[in-house]
């Protein structure tokens, strides 16, 4: 195999959106689908057809529309996951509006500054985060309008919105919004200081859906293809793959109320397409594994032999070397015997692509969902990309890369391995922040902070945020996801890690239990109904830590392992002080948070 490696990788021509506009588009949708279902919130008892979502949109952007909401205005909305979240934001886009979300976990303080930032003055909310939103506008007087859906106290209340002007058609304001217009603001979830509002537009969005969709990804054009809302809708990933992809294409979207019962929600629905973020497929991996071991001798040995069977095809596949034939018929009666009866037991059994993004995941991940038959691709993108930047497509994805560069989209490396990016995908502007725009954005190429590799076929892949980066007490660089990625892999009881070493003689980590496997393997061993806290400083879980930590360890280079460790007791939650609300590690306040027993683990 040939390891030259490539300094810069182009997607070729872009793909050119049919529609000027999401909500041009969204008509298209309405006229191609009519009667079909288009919306389904099953707990909500909702199921809309694609003509009832065209009469609610109009009734809402009537209600809007008469609040004073017009074309540039910001409108923001604090909403779970629920059916009337796409009306709503569809009604403000159809205004030439400029809708956008506020994560549920956000304190008083971060409201108050998206909030101040955006300049809205209508924004509408659900009883629970009301408090929070009101202690926020005590210092907002541009708020003028706070929406209730589904209670009172606020300004109005979400039923009175609808009925303000139910005949509404907003068809002729939205016929004068282009592609240039700005469609949304994502606020970034603020790792290194306040987030920032990155600004995207209709052709941002527009091209980067027709680019993937229909470059890459090459869904068919099926009323009864099947998504899940499920993500915070302030994600960029869940504003594009299941909010923005199925009002364009037509496809039907069923709302999942809590992110936290994604897995629940696999079989009820079978996605057409489904897209999560790493820690899903860990524990969908780490159920199954556990499952194999609740069976008798035979069967479990049996299971895991067929999946390492599966394993090893796949890494000879992904070596290009050539499948014996005894094993591609073990594999094959494998498939039949057992793996098509896990795709379905998972709910994943009818997808086209299934895709995973926002963190690294382990190639051991990757390669297990491949092995039974759920060939998992990563991708790589950003807020300020719209979402995606390169994609593995589904029929030739390359293991341990984030795939080559979309339809319209070219990658460079630059001497110290950052990846910059060109493309119409990219954001105009971070919102009120000029010189950040400055700093992102140089001679039209998107610096994007990320530390990568491009092999010879154009495949990328990403090292490390380039700021996260280790540089050890000897000068060594060292990827800290890298040596996480290992460690998680090693063992399902860990939900989290952390490497530190930066500026140290050799490297440590935090380590946090997984809430949901560490019972289900304490009540295996003996510790049925002792506490997650406790079962931080049980001496069994230690010692399974322990062998975790050997197993990762021979994976590393002697200077990336991990010398020591510390079990931090509790959870870490979204948007809480360790993890953004998109999961990814809060690495600063983490280490001012645990500085004493980062400490004691340097201690001599």
């Amino acid at each position: 195999m040939h390891t030259t490696s490539l300094t810069e990788a182009d997607g070729g021509p872009g793909y050119e959106p049919t529609s000027k506009n999401l909500y041009e588009a969204f008509l298209d949708s309405v006229a191609k689908r009519g009667d079909h279902v288009a919306l389904i919130s099953e707990e909500e008892g909702v199921s809309l057809t694609w003509n009832e979502l065209d009469t609610r949109v109009k009734a809402i952007a009537g209600g809007l529309n008469a609040l004073g909401v017009k074309r540039g205005d910001t409108v923001s909305m604090l909403l779970n996951n629920r059916s009337e979240f796409i009306p709503t934001d569809l009604a403000a886009v159809s205004l030439g509006a400029i809708p956008f979300s506020i994560y549920q976990t956000s304190s008083p303080e971060q409201i108050e500054y998206v909030l101040s930032d955006s300049e809205a003055n209508v924004v509408i909310v659900e009883p629970d985060f009301l408090p929070n939103l009101l202690k926020a506008r005590e210092n907002l007087p541009h708020a003028e309008h706070i929406v209730v859906m589904g209670g009172d106290g606020g300004t109005s209340t979400y039923d009175e919105l609808l009925e303000l002007d139910p005949d509404f058609d907003p068809a002729p304001i939205a016929a004068e919004v282009g592609l240039e217009d700005p469609l949304t603001l994502i606020y970034t979830s603020g790792t290194t200081g306040p987030p920032k509002g990155v600004t995207l537009t209709h052709g941002n969005l527009m091209r980067m859906n027709a680019s993937v969709m229909e470059g890459v990804i090459k869904m068919p054009d099926d009323p009864e293809a099947k998504v899940i809302s499920w993500l915070p809708a302030a994600h960029i990933a869940e504003r594009g793959a299941n909010y923005y992809t199925p009002v364009i294409r037509g496809y039907q979207i069923h709302i999942c109320p809590d992110p936290r019962r994604i897995i629940e929600f696999l079989p009820k629905v079978r996605p057409t397409w489904f897209f999560a973020v790493p820690r899903i497929w860990e524990k969908l991996k780490a159920g199954l594994e556990g499952n194999f071991a609740g069976l008798p001798d035979e069967q479990r040995q049996q299971a895991q032999a067929a999946v390492a069977a599966g394993i090893q095809k796949v890494r000879l596949e992904q070596a290009g070397e050539e499948v014996p034939e005894e094993l591609a018929a073990g594999v094959a009666l494998a498939d039949e015997k057992l793996f098509s009866g896990l795709r379905h037991s998972l709910g994943l059994d009818e997808f086209i692509a299934v895709s995973v993004s926002a963190a690294p995941i382990p190639v051991e991940v990757l390669e297990f969902f491949h092995a039974i038959g759920i060939p998992l691709g990563e991708l790589w993108g950003m807020s300020e990309t719209c979402g995606v930047i390169t994609i593995n497509p589904p029929d030739a994805i390359k293991i341990g890369t984030v795939g080559p560069p979309v339809p319209g989209c070219e990658v460079r490396l630059l001497e110290d391995g950052e990846l910059i990016c060109r493309s119409a995908f990219v954001m105009p502007e971070y919102r009120n922040a000029p010189e950040k725009t400055n700093e992102a954005i140089i001679d039209g190429w998107l610096h994007t902070g990320d530390i990568g590799i491009i092999d010879e076929d154009g495949y990328v892949s990403i090292v490390d945020r380039k700021k996260e980066l280790i540089i050890n007490a000897a000068g060594k660089n060292m990827s800290p996801a890298n040596i996480e990625a290992h460690v998680k892999a090693a063992s399902p009881l860990v939900n989290q890690c952390v490497a530190i070493g930066d500026g140290r003689p050799y490297n440590v980590a935090l380590v946090v239990l997984d809430p949901d496997y560490a019972p289900v393997w304490a009540s295996k061993n003996g510790l049925e109904g002792v506490s997650l806290d406790e079962l931080a400083e049980n001496e069994l879980v230690l010692s399974a830590l322990s062998e975790a930590v050997d197993v990762a360890n021979a994976k590393l280079a002697r200077v990336e392992q991990i010398k020591k460790y510390k079990v931090i007791p509790g959870e870490w939650l979204p948007g809480g002080d360790e993890l953004t609300p998109t999961m990814k590690l809060k690495r600063k306040p983490i280490s001012e948070k645990y500085q004493q027993q980062i400490e004691d683990l340097y201690a001599k």
